[in-house]
């Protein structure tokens, strides 16, 4: 018969992730980026500006000049898969029923077609990660947020990878795992190195490649609409739709694109989503402007009712409700090892089993 022994720990595992600085006040808007590794693009080097010397560091660094506090400065991602990581003075709690935190960027309606939904449309897929190891450090597990494609279109190919190579002042070559090869093109309007001076002469990326959403209207190559998709992404819609800009922890899933509990995350990255040329109009990049915390007084509250701990009434014993692994998937039952079992009572315990 295998042993279950509960080790009794007043902090929860799934809740270790649970923070906040000693600010006097707290604040909604993102306290810094930590990581700045975009893809090449015509605005590479340029959002923010490169300067000789620079580091993956200082170029961090300026990019939390440009969107921590609300100060709304545009940071390009570059093509497929070029990110950015940052965070907030506190961990974002996972309410139930509603989004958590809303991304601005630049996407826009377009003029010319006011009736049909798109115009500048270039999707960045979401990611969250709790801080597990608590070292402050975005290096524990990175859960996508399951977007609409997912469900509206076949033509969504998971796992891909795709590496660029540095060529100075050329178009700049990649190849990917399915077989395919090209380049991003240069423009007229943008002269500066495409490629990101400060990384590595190749870069590989690895994640959600979303279909195509371009098309050229003109037949001459001037008309170059990109549509909407229905929910989920950043940089998809206009600033103004604030649903379509915010995002469920909830929706979180892992590799294999199962569900993902997390109570709390303290990390959230976008990358780049799409590997599309629109002629003069460039490469597909994601542009992030800053980001929020859709409800601070209900996170902060959370994790003081997390980290406190609440008392069992005398005499009445706690009952196991859900089971989960350490970095928070669902179990349908305890397995071997450490186990996370969430009480009844608002309380999560480790659990190890022999």
């Amino acid at each position: 018969m295998k042993r279950l022994l509960l080790i009794l720990s007043l902090l929860p595992l799934l809740a270790q992730a649970q923070q906040m600085t000693d600010a006097a006040e707290h604040s909604k808007y993102i306290l810094a980026v930590d990581e700045f590794v975009p893809a090449p693009g015509q605005f590479i080097n340029t959002m923010p500006q490169y300067e000789e010397g620079d580091t993956p560091e200082s170029i961090a660094r300026k990019c939390t000049e440009y969107l921590a506090n609300d100060q709304r400065s545009l940071v390009s991602l570059g093509s497929f898969g070029g990110y950015i990581t940052f965070h907030f003075d506190h961990s974002i709690a996972n309410i139930e029923g509603q989004r958590d935190f809303f991304i601005m960027a630049n996407a826009m309606q377009s003029l010319a077609h006011p009736n049909m939904p798109g115009g500048g449309s270039e999707p960045g897929i979401v990611m969250v990660s709790k801080d597990v190891n608590q070292n402050g450090l975005p290096d524990d597990p990175w859960y996508e947020l399951s977007g609409s494609a997912d469900e509206d279109s076949s033509n969504v190919v998971y796992n891909y990878e795709i590496t660029y190579t540095r060529h100075d002042m050329q178009p700049v070559p990649w190849t990917d795992n399915q077989g395919r090869s090209g380049v991003v093109e240069r423009n007229s309007f943008h002269k500066q190195e495409y490629y990101p001076l400060w990384l590595p002469a190749q870069l590989t990326f690895k994640g959600t490649l979303l279909p195509p959403n371009a098309v050229e209207l003109s037949g001459k190559g001037q008309d170059w609409f990109q549509s909407f998709l229905r929910d989920g992404y950043a940089d998809n819609k206009p600033n103004s739709d604030r649903e379509a800009n915010s995002f469920d922890i909830s929706r979180a899933v892992d590799a294999s694109r199962q569900p993902v509990r997390l109570d709390f995350i303290d990390f959230v990255r976008v990358y780049s989503a799409m590997n599309q040329m629109c002629g003069w109009l460039g490469e597909t990049s994601t542009e992030v402007m800053g980001a929020e915390d859709l409800h601070l007084e209900a996170s902060l509250q959370a994790i003081k009712d997390a980290t406190s701990g609440i008392a069992t009434p005398t005499g009445i014993a706690p009952t196991p409700q859900r089971y989960y692994t350490p970095d928070g998937k669902s179990l349908t039952a305890p397995r071997r090892g450490i186990n996370v079992v969430r009480l009844d009572n608002g309380q999560t315990k480790k659990l190890f089993i022999k």
